[in-house]
């Protein structure tokens, strides 16, 4: 259409046909957004330890970096470790130490007496048997009981008449060796007292009274299984 034609219609009334405004846009009707693989798999893994900590405006890590705080102050104790030990507790668990140590050394030291006393009894057992070695005085028609206390039982020993009276009057002794109890002279049993006086089992003081030893009379007649 030409202007003079539009005029003309203007002047006629007629107004010029205004151009169809467009409908707004609504959000659904946007076209859908493609998903980025490379943002989809980052989203989905956990941070890593030198991205933590940076948002807008965060220094990254490095050399100026600020240390981190942990929050405790100097004598309070540290998360994970408990409470601190008074000095009450930490002066009892000295001595239950101290305590203890001692208690160890004592039966360390007991334990050292024992061996040395089985050694020392061993020594000498060993050197009392070669002294009394084929000094036995033991006969074998010997038919007469002699008893006697020994060890908190009533032993005794077979002798001769004249071995009794020769032991009654402290002339001869028994000693106990390796379960077995031989007669011997008064000389031998001072020197096997000497060596090993548990050895000797009976020992006669002829000045002694009579009823300090009610078994010299060979009539007195005991059980032997007699405890005492």
């Amino acid at each position: 259409m030409t202007d003079s034609l539009r005029n003309q219609l203007m002047g006629l009334g007629f107004k010029p046909p205004q151009p169809e405004a467009k409908p707004a846009r609504r959000p659904e009707d946007r076209p859908a957004r493609k998903p980025d693989p490379k943002r989809a798999r980052h989203e989905g893994q956990p941070q890593r330890p030198h991205e933590r900590g940076r948002g807008a405006g965060a220094p990254a890590g490095g050399r100026n970096a600020a240390p981190a705080r942990s929050g405790a102050r100097p004598g309070q104790a540290r998360p994970g470790q408990g409470k601190p030990r008074s000095r009450e507790d930490i002066d009892l668990a000295k001595a239950y130490a101290i305590r203890a140590q001692r208690e160890k050394d004592e039966r360390i030291a007991a334990e050292k007496a024992r061996q040395e006393e089985a050694r020392q009894r061993r020594e000498a057992r060993a050197k009392l048997a070669e002294l009394v070695k084929g000094k036995a005085l033991n006969a074998a028609d010997a038919e007469i009981a002699r008893h006697f206390p020994y060890g908190g039982k009533i032993k005794r020993i077979h002798v001769t008449p004249a071995q009794l009276k020769s032991l009654n009057a402290g002339e001869l002794g028994v000693l106990q060796m390796d379960g077995r109890y031989l007669l011997v002279t008064a000389e031998l049993l001072a020197q096997a007292e000497q060596v090993f006086a548990p050895a000797v089992a009976l020992k006669v003081d002829p000045d002694a009274p009579a009823e300090d030893d009610p078994y010299a009379d060979p009539q007195y007649q005991v059980p032997d299984d007699l405890v005492w």
